[in-house]
């Protein structure tokens, strides 16, 4: 049984409990991070007649050999790619006996898949095929059906006031069957307790609102509160699902949008990023790092295949450094397939209980816009800077659990870790790191 499965540590990573306004938004001066303080510091490297290259390796160098120094245990590796206006580099620190990682190394990127579902969505809004504002009961432009099927396995609680911009901020409401325990499931989320016990299941967003269903679970009345919820974005993948098969006029999934529309070669920045969703779609291609991570009973697990059926919209996507860093350069610049206006409402169409989170897009201090995830013993970060034009994707494909998962555990130094490599890197380069 993998108990993986039973800690998905993706929910609370994502953005500031402290309040801004959305002018101040570029500020970049709040925590973008509940819950988790950045425990390293930010490595400082005044000597700049090293060479730019080796002072990023230096600084990425030096965060690892304190992760596995405060840990007491081996890190694979601490991988940093980053592009200026004028230069690209790329670091990737390892431990002895280990392949460095490359730009085109292949890895499961996690909740940065959310990003794309918001751009899905943004992108259908721009040409006319959906209204984000709309409540998700109401019905699909020059069309009869509504956003979301009519049918009793989909009324969850406070259906009719559900709206697709709620949905993307977290402010909906709606009950994360991924990471919280649900009734009747051992104490467990319902995603994890199936696949504890049969890995190869093959879920549909039918099932796993059941339990919400069942149970009339729910955070808030929607436009109330945030809260972080996978399920959500599950519900988004579906509604694009909706739109573009009504559009076409023939069944479409959520992967063949994003493929003919986001990513794929007649897109306008074509490429290499896939979101499987079939059961037996669970191998990364070549060349590819599988991750390690520690378990709470102290066994090492590595992940090369897992079922990504149960994460479809809100983690599912894989892909390469280099394509990530393309992809969130080009889109937050207003080079990929939304116009700079809509980027916009990316960036800052916020919640009042969360105004660090707009539509599938976090801020993150010294940082910018994008995304983090956490899945399988990866962990993730994609952002662009508007400020100082930077982008960068930093991964680590390491998770130590045996101390724990909330505030400074095992777990949280590697996340900590994660973000002091990309500040680090910045800083060496000149550009502000760590507030």
């Amino acid at each position: 049984m993998n108990s993986f499965f039973l800690t998905r540590l993706r929910k609370r990573l994502y953005a500031s409990p402290t309040p801004i306004h959305p002018v101040l938004v570029r500020c970049f001066l709040l925590s973008a991070l509940a819950g988790l303080l950045f425990g390293c510091s930010v490595i400082n490297l005044d000597d700049h007649t090293i060479p730019a290259t080796q002072r990023v390796q230096e600084a990425v160098d030096e965060v690892r050999a304190d992760l596995e120094k405060d840990l007491q245990k081996q890190i694979p590796s601490l991988n940093v790619f980053l592009q200026t206006p004028t230069q690209t580099y790329f670091a990737s620190s390892v431990a002895a006996g280990r392949q460095p990682v490359t730009p085109n190394t292949y890895y499961r990127f996690a909740s940065v898949t959310k990003t794309f579902t918001a751009t899905a969505v943004m992108k259908m809004y721009q040409d006319g095929w959906l209204d984000y504002k709309a409540h998700i009961t109401e019905l699909i432009p020059g069309t009869n059906q509504p956003y979301v099927p009519v049918t009793p396995d989909w009324n969850i609680p406070n259906k009719s006031q559900i709206t697709i911009e709620q949905l993307l901020q977290h402010s909906a409401g709606v009950f994360d069957v991924d990471n919280d325990p649900v009734p009747g499931f051992n104490g467990e989320s319902y995603v994890n307790y199936v696949l504890s016990r049969d890995s190869t299941h093959q879920f549909t967003v039918e099932e796993m609102l059941k339990p919400i269903i069942d149970n009339q679970l729910q955070y808030f009345d929607p436009a109330t509160g945030y809260h972080y919820s996978n399920t959500g974005y599950i519900i988004l993948s579906r509604i694009i699902e909706r739109v573009y098969s009504a559009k076409s006029g023939s069944a479409k999934t959520f992967a063949d949008y994003l493929y003919d529309h986001i990513t794929g070669p007649t897109s306008r920045v074509p490429l290499p990023i896939s979101f499987p969703h079939q059961t037996d779609d669970v191998r990364l291609p070549q060349p590819n790092v599988a991750s390690l991570l520690w378990q709470t009973t102290g066994r090492l697990d590595s992940f090369g295949s897992v079922n990504m059926s149960g994460h479809v919209g809100e983690g599912n996507g894989y892909s390469t450094m280099a394509s990530l860093n393309t992809y969130v350069r080009s889109l937050m610049r207003g080079e990929n397939v939304l116009q700079p206006q809509t980027v916009t409402l990316l960036q800052t169409d916020v919640s009042v209980a969360r105004p660090t989170y707009g539509l599938g897009t976090s801020l993150f201090p010294n940082l910018g816009y994008g995304h983090n995830g956490a899945i399988a013993g990866y962990l993730t970060l994609m952002v662009y800077d508007p400020i100082t034009e930077v982008s960068l994707v930093a991964m680590l494909p390491f998770w130590d659990l045996t101390q724990g998962v909330q505030g400074d555990t095992s777990f949280g130094k590697c996340f900590n870790a994660m973000y002091d490599a990309a500040y680090a890197a910045r800083a060496a380069l000149g550009y502000p790191g760590k507030p």
